[in-house]
Order: structure tokens, then sequence, then C-alpha cells
């Protein structure tokens, strides 16, 4: 192998693991309806999940760091929104044949592992991550009672790092001015993470 073969290879593994930020320039639309296998065996649809106050939907993966980093924290965000009647919903759109850590089976046991309370739902043929617009894992979507997008951004500013002292709860908060207000914060912060793997 040429040495130019080499720093091609490695630019190429950097290219692949370079983290991918979500726009969050486009709001209000409505978020398309979606049937797809949940973890309990079930096929939901987003009028059998959302909630009366609003809905999160995160686009995450089981095998990504910058997903790893959040689940926990997730699972906790989404606990206390549930209180509000603000649900979450997780999507996993990945090729499972490249990535096969994210499969189905695996998906459950992620689920399992985060303690979620909440669907987390394979959309294998990736119609759903395209129809959203989803580029990463994590991918943060907040919407309205009327599922209008208010909100696309990241789940706190302890992002990698939940040792912090003080973590601004920005997904929180966007979602209890969304139900109070119809509306989501002037300022949100993109999410970003590992790029969904397209077939």
């Amino acid at each position: 192998m040429e040495v130019g073969d080499t720093e091609s290879i490695n630019i190429n593994i950097l290219k692949k693991n370079m983290p991918v930020n979500a726009t969050n320039d486009k709001f209000g639309w409505i978020a398309p309806d979606f049937n797809l296998l949940d973890v309990s065996g079930k096929k939901l649809s987003l009028n059998d999940l959302s909630g009366s106050n609003g809905t999160v939907i995160a686009f995450i993966c089981n095998h990504c760091p910058y997903v790893i980093a959040i689940a926990e924290r997730l699972s906790k965000e989404a606990k206390e929104l549930s209180k509000l009647s603000i649900n979450t919903i997780a999507i996993m759109s990945n090729d499972v044949m490249q990535y096969p850590d994210d499969s189905f089976e695996n998906m459950k046991l992620f689920a399992k592992n985060y303690d979620f309370i909440f669907p987390y739902l394979f959309d294998e043929s990736q119609e759903v991550a395209k129809q959203y617009g989803a580029v990463c894992t994590p991918d943060i979507f907040g919407f309205n009672n009327k599922n209008l997008l208010c909100y696309r951004g990241r789940i706190d500013s302890g992002v990698m790092n939940s040792d912090q002292k003080k973590i601004d709860r920005e997904l929180y908060n966007a979602m209890v001015k969304i139900k109070n207000d119809g509306i989501g914060p002037d300022k949100q912060l993109n999410s970003f993470g590992c790029s969904i793997k397209w077939k």
C-alpha cells in the first residue's frame, strides 16, 4: 500500500466519525405521521403517541457515543416531561446491515438498560428519518400540541460531559415554554452527533 493510499483511508475514517450538526432554521412544519415497530413488538403511530401538551421525537441509535453520552439524561427528561403530558418518542433509522449494534434486538436491550419509559421505534426503511430531515444521532425535535415544530436542538448544555456541576436543561425548558406559549425559545443550540447511517 502506498503512503497516499494510507492517508486517504485515514481521512475517510476521520470523516466517518466527524460529528454532524442538525440545522434548526425551519420551524412550524407539521410532524409527518408514521407507523413503526416498537421494541414492545407493537406497531405504533404518531397519532397513538402524541402528548396532549407536546411531543419530543429523538432520532437516536445504540452504538453512537454521542447518544450513549446523553441516553441516561434523555430517559430522565422524558420522565419529567411526561408529568406535564409531553410525550417522548425515540426512533432508530440506521442501516443495521452496516451497523449490527443498532439491530432491533439490541434496541430492546438499549431501551431496557436506560430505563426508557417511552417508545423506541425501528425505522427500517429510513423513510421517517428522510421525511423529518433527520441527519444525526441524536437529532431532537420538539413539537407543540398541534404537532408543529417549535424546537430542534440539543438535550442540554452538558452534551458529552454529564459531570458538569450545572447543566442548562435546554430541551426540558424549551418544551415547558412550548406547552405554555405554543412556541419555542428564540435561542436554540444545534444538536450534533454521528451521521445517520444511510443504506
